[in-house]
C-alpha cells in the first residue's frame, strides 16, 4: 500500500513544486514506485517533469469530475519508476463546479483509492492556497509535509495552516499526521537563514526534517528544461539535498 504525502503550503515560493518534482524523483531513482499527482492548475508539477501540457486531451481534472479513469491519464516520466497524473489550467473549473457537491472533500481520495498497491509513494503537489482542491489532498493523504523557505515571515501563516490541518483531521482525515517541516533555499552566508532553521526547531523539534535543502542556481534552472534536478545536474547541492531528504523518508518508514 502506498504511502500518500501531501505537499503544502499556502504561501507562494516556498519550493513547494520544486519538492515535489524532486522528492519525487529522488524516491523514484531510490527503486520506490512513485505516482506524484499535480493538484494545482499552475501544472508546474507537471511541465517540470517534461509533460508538455498542450499536448494532453484528459487531466487530473477530467478524472475528479468523473470524465475518465486515473490509470487513462496517468503519464510516464523519463525516470522509469516516477509515473504522473498531470494538471492544467483547467483544474480551476473542479473548485466551482463542485462547490455544491455533498461530498466534495474526499473526491480526490475516492479517484486515487484504487491505485495504492501499485505504488510505494503517492506525491500530492497543491496549490499555493488552502482551497478545495487543497482541503482535497488533504484528506486524501496520510501525512503533510510543509516546505519553510529560511526567510524573513517565513513562519507566518503556518499557523494557518496548522489549523486547517486539525479541522481536516478532526472531520474529514483522523489519520493525517504532519509528516515534518522541511527547510528550503538555505543560504549559509546569512544569518537570517540560521535564525529560522534555529526557531523551527525550536518550536517544532524532531517534526523538522535533518535535511536541509539549499538556495542553489541548479535547482531553479531545471524545471525550464523540463527536468527534476537529478537529471538536470546529479552533481548539484539541489540534488544530493533531495536523494538525502529521500534517504531519511525511506529510512523513517522502515
Amino acid at each position: 500500500m502506498a504511502t500518500t504525502i501531501c505537499i503544502a503550503n499556502q504561501k507562494g515560493g516556498v519550493g513547494k513544486t520544486t519538492t515535489a518534482i524532486n522528492l519525487s524523483a529522488a524516491l523514484a531513482v531510490s527503486q520506490k514506485k512513485i505516482l506524484l499527482v499535480d493538484c494545482d492548475p499552475q501544472g508546474n508539477a507537471t511541465t517540470g517533469v517534461g509533460i508538455d501540457k498542450a499536448a494532453l486531451s484528459r487531466t487530473l481534472y477530467h478524472g475528479m469530475i468523473g470524465e475518465t479513469s486515473a490509470e487513462a491519464i496517468i503519464q510516464d516520466s523519463e525516470i522509469d519508476l516516477l509515473k504522473v497524473i498531470p494538471a492544467r489550467v483547467e483544474l480551476i473549473g473542479f473548485e466551482i463546479e463542485m462547490l455544491s457537491s455533498a461530498n466534495r472533500e474526499n473526491i480526490l481520495k475516492e479517484f486515487l483509492s484504487g491505485l495504492s498497491s501499485a505504488y510505494d509513494y503517492i506525491i500530492l503537489d497543491c496549490p499555493p492556497s488552502l482551497s478545495l482542491l487543497t482541503v482535497n489532498a488533504m484528506t486524501a493523504a496520510d501525512s503533510l509535509l510543509i516546505p519553510l523557505q529560511c526567510e524573513f515571515y517565513a513562519l507566518e501563516g503556518l499557523g494557518q495552516l496548522l489549523q486547517t490541518m486539525k479541522r481536516i483531521k478532526r472531520g474529514l482525515n483522523p489519520h493525517l499526521k504532519l509528516g515534518g517541516i522541511l527547510l528550503t533555499m538555505f543560504d549559509k552566508r546569512t544569518n537570517l537563514s540560521s535564525q529560522v532553521a534555529d526557531e523551527a526547531r525550536k518550536y517544532f523539534k524532531n517534526l523538522v526534517f535533518k535535511t536541509i535543502i539549499p538556495r542553489n542556481v541548479r535547482l531553479g534552472e531545471a524545471p525550464s528544461f523540463g527536468k527534476p534536478i537529478l537529471l538536470y545536474d546529479p552533481a548539484s547541492a539541489g540534488a544530493v539535498g533531495y536523494m538525502d531528504l529521500a534517504k531519511e523518508l525511506i529510512d523513517e518508514s522502515a
